[in-house]
């Protein structure tokens, strides 16, 4: 459904009791051009959280203001409800992050990689190689452990990325186009390793690759133009993007109460041969918006009576394109 609407934050402001990140109101601005503007999410415990957009809608934005890389200039993120602009070790502790280039050193092997990136982020001495074989056999690259970093494919490179995000046990998981520069084989096996680190972790995706959100996101959080323009499942934002309606009654009013409705984009008056004014069929499309309730209630508030209503499929790619295309100029 859309932000507006969307139950995550109520009129108190919080999320719901157990949530792990809690994404409110965060507004970022680099000089006169405004990135993010009151971005509101959450993401709950073994949950992989698509945030989908188009380049350019403020994903990486936010996931560096997640990371703590960068300070947003207003709003707030939690995780596990302690505030990450208090900048506690203990909540970084708790936080992997993926970005989208990975920065490897190439000259290498993986494990002493692995080894000194856990050393940096105070992994203790007498635990590191634990973490190193832990986080390596997560990611599929245990056989690689030897293996210099500028000998391997672009595949097992980002592994070896993600494999560094693991090796403090983190409880948060924060993937920036985890797949960008992949061929299909790679990118396949990659988002298989990440379905099954989302079941233990709390997991943002950021793509804007559609069938990646389908395949591992169990939710999706949809930006365009820096705002969130809608959330749901996958399943939600694309099987409930047009609702077709018959109703007895005058075709104008009923079409004026239909339009009103909110999340309702377009009306579309479909009148049977024969039928006069009695029996009309409307198909009112609603991307990313579940408006069947709605749209019954105000057929009957406009003293229509409501004889037939049901949801036409809409796939995911058509929600995605209505939401986020840009607006005339």
């Amino acid at each position: 459904m859309y932000e507006r609407g969307w139950p995550a934050f109520p009129a108190r402001g919080a999320c719901y009791i157990g949530t792990v990140i809690a994404v409110k109101e965060l507004s970022r601005r680099f000089g006169s051009r405004i990135v993010l503007d009151r971005v509101s999410f959450c993401a709950q415990p073994g949950e992989v959280l698509g945030l989908l957009g188009p380049n350019g809608a403020g994903k990486t934005t936010t996931l560096r203001i997640l990371a703590g890389f960068l300070a947003p200039n207003a709003g707030s993120v939690t995780i596990d409800g302690i505030e990450l602009a208090q900048g506690s070790p203990a909540v970084r502790a708790r936080i992997g992050y993926l970005p989208e280039s990975v920065p490897l050193y190439p000259e290498m092997r993986v494990a002493e990689y692995l080894d000194y990136r856990a050393a940096l982020k105070g992994v203790p001495r007498r635990q590191r190689r634990e973490r190193v074989a832990s986080a390596a056999a997560e990611v599929g690259v245990e056989g690689e452990l030897h293996q210099v970093i500028g000998r391997l494919s672009r595949g097992y490179r980002q592994r070896v990325g993600l494999a560094d995000a693991l090796t403090h046990h983190p409880s948060v998981l924060l993937l920036d186009e985890p797949t960008e520069g992949l061929d299909p084989n790679q990118r396949r096996a990659l988002l298989e390793t990440v379905r099954g680190l989302g079941r233990e972790r709390t997991v943002v995706l950021s793509t804007h690759v559609l069938p990646e959100v389908e395949a591992v996101c169990g939710r999706v959080a949809i930006l365009a133009r820096g705002r969130v323009v809608a959330t749901g499942t996958p399943a939600e934002l694309g099987g409930g993007g047009r609702v077709r309606i018959e109703a007895e009654g005058p075709a104008d009013a009923l079409t004026a109460a239909l339009r009103a409705v909110p999340g309702v984009s377009d009306v579309e008056v479909l009148l049977p041969e024969g039928a006069g004014d009695r029996a009309t069929r409307f198909l009112v499309a609603a991307p990313g918006a579940e408006v069947r309730d709605a749209a019954a209630r105000a057929v009957i508030a406009a003293g229509g009576v409501l004889l037939a209503l049901g949801r036409v499929g809409s796939r995911l790619d058509e929600v995605f394109a209505a939401l986020t295309q840009e607006p005339p100029a």
